[in-house]
């Protein structure tokens, strides 16, 4: 008997149908107009993008040019690459418009979608980026559909590691630029690191279209981005500490794996303080528990977390001598990245490998708080609906499922639950012997490089051929995921690696022909492409016929979100595919979560080794456990976002005033209003308000003003005459100040001093900035304890965190201040002494070096003509980050344009 529920649905549809319903007559529209459009020449596609950008110009909004711009981008489409998008495509677009994620399944052709709202919101001149989850994704689909764009006479361009400055630039200066979230969250950092204008990258943030949105808005947004510097070596006490962990027993610590979360226990403590000081790390009489050794108790829970809770070939592999962090939802490899607080150097001296210093930060960011800059935001993927929740609730995104082009022809299968491990593993390589000898291509699904290797092993002692693909093929990726649809091919993928590639019943056409062309490059590609097309096609119906791609999971993970992926796999735009999970009562979730009821119930059934229990039930219960798991997560998420979002605002504000700055003319307004409320501050600490004169401390605030404003005035005779309060004195000192500033402003000169003003100020606020990044570090790791005395720890980090940005504040204003009225010209002679002294360095560096120049120094002494090399006052006006015209070879910033 069918629900209330169930009946409502079926005579009204679900609210997701009646979204889809809604846009019916926008697509329709479109449709209308494609027989306008497909007769227009080239030319004139190109003439209707200007006409369109022209009609938004004056105001006209971009939801009443969609229908038109979309028909337009639907012939540039047709034209460019052979594609004319179906009508699903268009309703995905529309939806990414309105900025919402489209949730599209593997195979409908997201890549394409994605360029009808990119088109549209472009035409407002402001740039629309898309972002992917790697750069081999990042090129391929700017190389693809930038045919695309140009056929609409937009432009496109690609941002990635290390790319020369000016051409990432002119990437982000284009229409449409791809990149990944990582390079765009590490520009904007650099950028609000720069201290001119005109090196700035971005130039705002207007429109994104994240593609697999699930994998970077929530699977890698729980890891700030973070530009950090060296800072000292403690390499030797890591080592010293890692030869101790290995000694502890069981009941020295305590394990929850449900968190994620290891502590000592007090016998632990005990036999720690025992052998610390037996290693000379913890001095005589000093304990674990006093304030000194902190940072000695803090460095042995890293090394507890490394052994305990972080395993070799899962969550890292070691190569070429240094530890590479593999991604837990996509197992590849994530070369660059770093656990911070001293937890990857723990791992290091557990491996044996060189140890690299630990880091300070310099400026961080977490991609929530990236991607809430954006005017509007979209995404797309194949799985979103199960996280629909946080997409709403941080990003204010909606998920909107949009149907496939052609009916799903996949068989999912209820999961299969064996008792033991063994059992399992017997089960699944019978499956697959079954499916290989059918002709059945087969994807296996694992957790981790070590299971995906333990299982080639199997397969490899019962003869069945097979492709392994984790982190360690990560070169191989490609052709393995292009060659995995092939008849019989069999495929042991880690995880969800292989993400943004087709697999292709029968194979890929374009690896094929490419890899065909590698073997022969003098011949001719087109009877190549035809003789594989047509092999291709006959292998795709053989393949059909043996059922099509069919997924085998060997365990079900923490998030229902990534096995719906893997399923996903199977079944691309009708074909034929199944997917079966097989599972036992020693995989991770079903330990951790409760297994020992189910083996109980289990043995009391009677169940025979090697049977599995199927039943709809089981499945219920799993996705029911999944879901708690993925609350929790949510949960956790949600609390760092909390914490980082009183960082995030003093963020806005630093690099909000950075950015002033920057793009001042005149900073001497600026710079006085600070010194005026340095002086402020003085008079109020030496002249209380509401106190008698013979209260007053005339001394302390003559002392203070020597030392800030470095003015030696008669400020102890001031405060003992007749009649003053402190408002004249007040008056006084900002004349005084007000003077000595503007002398000192004539000699340098006003370019000169308007370069030291802002540059001094940049300079000071990046300081204080990292300084108090570290402070709220340190707050952060502490303030969990408050909890304890009943206080809410979120709203204590909330005031402390504003105390801390208050006298931050303050304590800038005195530095600059200090800095500015300290700061003199160099007189001739000191000039000629660091002339010779620099001429000296230059010497010594040629004689032990090269004699070659170095790069920029030849372009430094073929400068303007009347240039002298030993003469400051012919260098003109070099860029703070030029090469020193005096030939040192250091940056000018470093040499002769550093500051006092």
């Amino acid at each position: 008997m069918l629900g209330l529920g169930s009946v409502a649905r079926k005579v009204f549809g679900t609210p997701n149908d009646r979204k889809v319903k809604a846009t019916r007559p926008l697509v329709d529209k479109i449709n209308a107009l494609e027989a306008e459009f497909e007769p227009l020449s080239d030319d004139a596609l190109i003439a209707k993008t200007a006409e369109f950008k022209e009609r938004v110009a004056k105001g006209e909004s971009l939801d009443d040019i969609l229908p038109e711009a979309f028909a337009n981008c639907r012939e540039g489409a047709r034209r460019a690459l052979g594609l004319r998008a179906f009508d699903v495509q268009l309703t995905g677009g529309i939806f990414m418009h309105q900025g919402n994620i489209a949730e599209m399944k593997t195979g409908e052709g997201k890549t394409l979608v994605a360029t009808f709202p990119a088109y549209l919101n472009a035409l407002t001149g402001k740039g629309v980026h898309i972002v992917t989850v790697n750069d081999y994704l990042a090129r391929r689909d700017a190389d693809w559909m930038s045919k695309v764009y140009g056929q609409l006479g937009m432009t496109t361009g690609v941002v990635y590691p290390q790319q020369p400055e000016d051409e990432k630039r002119a990437a982000y200066a284009a229409d449409v630029t791809y990149a990944t979230n990582n390079e765009l969250g590490f520009d904007y950092l650099r950028d609000n690191m720069r201290s001119e204008l005109r090196q700035l990258m971005q130039r705002g943030h207007n429109f994104a279209i994240v593609d697999e949105v699930d994998s970077i808005l929530i699977d890698e947004a729980r890891t700030p981005l973070i530009i950090s510097g060296p800072s000292d070596d403690r390499s030797e006490l890591y080592r010293t500490i890692d030869k101790v962990i290995p000694l502890l027993t069981d009941e020295h610590y305590s394990l929850d794996e449900k968190t994620r979360n290891v502590t000592f226990t007090d016998d632990g403590n005990e036999f720690l303080e025992e052998h610390l000081l037996g290693a000379g790390i913890l001095p005589e009489g000093q304990s674990l528990y006093d304030p000194e050794s902190t940072t000695i108790v803090h460095h042995v829970n890293q090394g507890l977390r490394a052994h305990k809770l972080f395993t070799k070939d899962k969550d890292y592999i070691v190569r070429d001598d240094s530890i590479v962090l593999i991604d837990e939802f996509t197992g590849r490899m994530m070369a660059g990245r770093r656990l911070s607080d001293g937890l990857h150097q723990a791992i290091e001296a557990k491996e044996g490998v060189d140890i690299q210093p630990e880091n300070v930060t310099l400026a961080s960011v977490t991609f929530q708080n990236y991607f809430r800059l954006y005017d509007k935001l979209a995404g797309m993927t194949g799985t979103a609906l199960t996280e629909e929740e946080e997409f709403l609730e941080i990003y204010k995104l909606g998920v909107v499922e949009i149907p496939t082009n052609r009916p799903i022809a996949r068989v999912d299968e209820h999961d299969a639950v064996y008792r033991t491990a063994q059992e399992k593993y017997d089960a699944i390589v019978a499956e697959i012997k079954r499916a290989h000898e059918a002709g059945q291509p087969t994807l296996v699904g694992t957790t981790s490089i070590e299971k995906s290797e333990f299982l080639s092993e199997l397969l490899q002692k019962e003869g069945v051929p097979h492709n392994v693909l984790n982190a360690r093929q990560h070169e191989q990726e490609a052709q393995i995921v292009a060659d995995a649809g092939k008849l019989g091919a069999v495929t042991i993928a880690t995880n969800m690696a292989g993400r943004g590639t087709d697999i292709q019943l029968g194979g890929n056409v374009d690896m094929k022909v490419m890899q065909a062309l590698a073997d022969d490059p003098e011949a001719d590609p087109e009877p190549i492409r035809a003789r594989i097309q047509a092999e291709t096609a006959d292998e795709k119906e053989k393949v059909k016929t043996a059922g099509g791609l069919f997924v085998l999971a060997t365990e079900r993970h923490e998030s229902r979100r990534i096995d719906n992926q893997l399923r996903g796999r199977s079944g691309r735009q009708g074909d034929p595919g199944r997917s079966a999970f097989f599972l036992s009562l020693d995989d991770d979730l079903m330990r951790i979560f409760g297994s020992e009821r189910l083996d109980n119930m289990l043995q009391k059934l009677g169940m025979k080794e090697g049977e599995a229990i199927v039943h709809p039930w089981v499945n219920k219960s799993l996705e029911r456990a999944q879901a708690k798991v993925e609350g929790r997560n949510f949960d956790i998420r949600k609390q760092l976002l909390k914490f980082d979002d009183v960082q995030n605002d003093q963020r806005k504000v630093i690099f909000g005033q950075r950015r002033e700055i920057m793009e001042a003319e005149e900073l001497a307004e600026i710079a006085q209003d600070m010194r005026h409320q340095v002086i402020d501050d003085l008079v109020d600490q030496h002249i209380p308000a509401k106190t008698y004169a013979d209260q007053w401390d005339g001394d302390g605030l003559y002392v203070s003003v020597l030392e800030t404003l470095n003015l030696d005035l008669p400020v102890k005779a001031w405060v003992e005459e007749d009649g003053v309060d402190d408002e004249i004195i007040r008056e006084r000192l900002y004349d005084e100040s007000d003077r000595y500033m503007a002398a000192k402003a004539a000699q340098f000169g006003p370019t000169n001093m308007r370069q030291i003003e802002k540059q001094l100020l940049l300079q000071t606020i990046d300081g204080k900035w990292r300084e108090h990044l570290l402070t709220l570090e340190h707050l952060r790791s502490v303030v969990g304890f408050r909890g304890y005395a009943q206080r809410d720890p979120l709203n204590e980090y909330k005031n402390e965190a504003f105390q801390l940005f208050e006298s931050m504040l303050d304590s800038l204003r005195a530095d600059v201040t200090k800095k500015l009225c300290q700061i003199k010209p160099l007189s001739e002679d000191e000039q000629r002494q660091m002339i010779a002294q620099i001429q000296a360095q230059r010497a010594r560096v040629r004689e032990s070096a090269d004699p070659q120049p170095k790069p920029g120094e030849a372009e430094a002494e073929a400068a303007a003509p009347g240039f002298v090399e030993s003469d400051p006052t012919t260098w003109g006006n070099p860029s703070r980050n030029d090469p020193c015209p005096c030939g040192s070879g250091k940056k000018f910033k470093h040499c002769h344009g550093q500051l006092a």
